[in-house]
Parts: structure tokens; C-alpha cells; sequence
């Protein structure tokens, strides 16, 4: 429970970083590349995910009688986090080195992060 509120209390903590990194000492490399909009992507699907893995956290602690429902928030959470990794990660990392075929990737991830969403809402069914 506290891992997922830790976990999206440092991709927040990252997201901050990252964004500011990318607006100030990154913005004219980014715009060189055409990445800015990648970059942008990534850090805002980022940030919403942090907001997640906290929300998965609150919402263990609270359903903690309900064993069903933690173990499908236990899930949730673990796509939301490996979905933010690779997701925020294959964008990041493309925009940083120019690597096209990691595009390939980030679909996986986006499929992570809807599974996510999926397992939040069953575990309220």
C-alpha cells in the first residue's frame, strides 16, 4: 500500500524535474528535433499516473477489509507503474537520443496503463 503512494510521490517528484528540465535547459534541442510535443507527452501521462499509483495507494489503505478489491488495486497499481515506465520511459528516451524504433515500444506501455484503469474499475464492481 504505502509502496504505490512512495512510487507516485517519486514520479511526481520526476515529472516536476523533467518538466522544468525540458522547458528551460532542454526547450531549444527539443524544438531542433521536433520533440517538444513528444517531450510534453511524456511528462504529462507521467504526471497523471503519480496521481494514480497515490490514488491506488489512499484506496488500499481505506478497502483494506475488502481483500478481493486490495488485490485488484495490488494490480492496478503495478500496471500503472510499469505502464508510466515504459510508456513516459520510451518517449523520454527517444527524444534524448533519436532512436525511432523505440515508437514501437510505447504502445505497450499505453496498453499497460489501460489495463490499469481497467483493474481500478473492477476492483469497485
Amino acid at each position: 500500500m504505502k509502496f504505490f503512494i512512495q512510487a507516485g510521490a517519486m514520479l511526481g517528484l520526476l515529472g516536476v524535474a523533467l518538466g522544468a528540465f525540458g522547458a528551460h535547459a532542454l526547450r531549444t534541442m527539443l524544438d531542433a528535433n521536433g520533440r517538444a510535443a513528444t517531450f510534453e507527452t511524456a511528462v504529462r501521462y507521467q504526471f497523471y499516473h503519480a496521481v494514480a499509483l497515490v490514488l491506488v495507494g489512499v484506496l488500499m489503505q481505506l478497502l483494506a477489509g475488502n481483500p478481493e478489491a486490495v488485490k485488484l488495486l495490488g494490480w492496478s497499481g503495478n500496471s500503472f507503474l510499469i505502464g508510466t515506465l515504459i510508456f513516459s520511459g520510451s518517449l523520454y528516451v527517444l527524444c534524448f537520443t533519436g532512436i525511432t524504433w523505440l515508437g514501437a515500444i510505447t504502445p505497450i506501455g499505453g496498453v499497460a496503463l489501460i489495463i490499469g484503469w481497467a483493474l481500478l474499475f473492477w476492483a469497485f464492481m
